[in-house]
């Protein structure tokens, strides 16, 4: 009986200590799928949010054979809001790897980095790009990799032109509009000059607030920041006309951080919340971003006659 009694405890002992261990590990993937909002997550001071592929407003989720899907300025608005309301978070790091994208989702991203209360570290990794670069603007710090492009800071207003294809086809334009400009840039007639030189100011306004932004933010002279022409720039020489204050790995990025929040940095990646099937789709896009795209990609559009995006 003594035996069987021992056995007995063993085996209890045995069952109770694998069931532990199985709801931490169940604790744990739970925190890691739901952002830590259940089950026991690592501690953490610092928040890190990426921007990842070309920057857009959130329009839902397309389907993951559609090509890449890039970054939602709203998602990310939203995981630098929640990283500023966590009571943990004492610093913001800014993984950038994006060729830029739409105008007014950008400066959403860099407006919600300037807010953040805490210091900012962005950190340009393959590629930040034009409206990658106007969000860097908004953080304290920019950081590169030695192979890192860096700048392309300027505007692309774009329209198809089908006036040719149409005139072959037999397709006459008519369009009742009121406003002497509200059909200026459609594509199936030829664009006058006027409508160039107004379209083409719409370009350089937009140009002009960039060139602000950065020029505040970076606290650089602006007519620094013309003379780089919208080119991309080499880590090294990004560093040396001024367009990121440092080099590193992502390592020593946090070591800089430590020594702003005066404490070893243990860093906690916001994602958005999303389903599983969604996050599925998610990695066929990015692996298809990466795959598919290079420094020059040229985007498509979302059917309006003239595009305006920073690249």
């Amino acid at each position: 009986m003594d035996d069987d009694a021992r056995s007995t405890g063993t085996d209890l002992l045995a069952a109770a200590a694998v069931g532990a261990a199985g709801a931490v590990a169940g604790k744990r993937l739970v925190g890691r799928l739901t952002r830590g909002r259940f089950g026991d997550t690592e501690e953490y001071n610092v928040a890190k949010v990426s921007v990842s592929g070309p920057i857009k407003r959130d329009k839902g989720r397309p389907s993951p054979l559609s090509g890449p899907g890039g970054t939602t300025a709203d998602e990310v608005v939203e995981q630098v809001e929640a990283a500023d309301d966590d009571e943990d978070v004492e610093a913001l790091l800014v993984h950038l790897n994006t060729p830029g994208g739409e105008v007014v989702p950008s400066d959403d991203i860099r407006r919600a980095v300037a807010d953040f209360d805490g210091p900012t570290v962005a950190y340009a990794t393959d590629l930040c790009a034009s409206g990658g670069y106007w969000i860097a603007s908004g953080c304290d710090e920019l950081w590169a990799r030695e192979g890192s492009l860096v700048g392309s800071i300027g505007v692309v207003g774009s329209r198809p032109n089908a006036a040719g294809l149409a005139d072959k086809l037999g397709i006459s334009y008519e369009q009742f509009t009121a406003g002497e400009y509200k059909d200026a840039g459609v594509p199936l007639r030829e664009i006058e000059d006027d409508e160039r030189e107004y379209l083409q100011s719409l370009i350089d306004g937009y140009y002009e607030q960039f060139v602000e932004t950065v020029s505040e933010g970076r606290e650089m002279d602006p007519e620094t920041i013309r003379e780089t022409e919208a080119r991309v720039y080499l880590g090294p020489d990004a560093l040396d006309i001024g367009l990121v204050d440092e080099l590193g790995v992502e390592s020593a990025v946090e070591d800089r951080i430590a020594e702003s929040i005066g404490e070893d940095v243990a860093v906690r990646e916001f994602t958005p919340d999303r389903g599983l099937a969604e996050r599925l789709g998610i990695g066929a896009e990015r692996v298809a971003f990466a795959a598919g795209n290079g420094v020059a990609s040229v985007l498509g559009g979302d059917g309006r006659d003239v595009e305006v995006e920073f690249r």
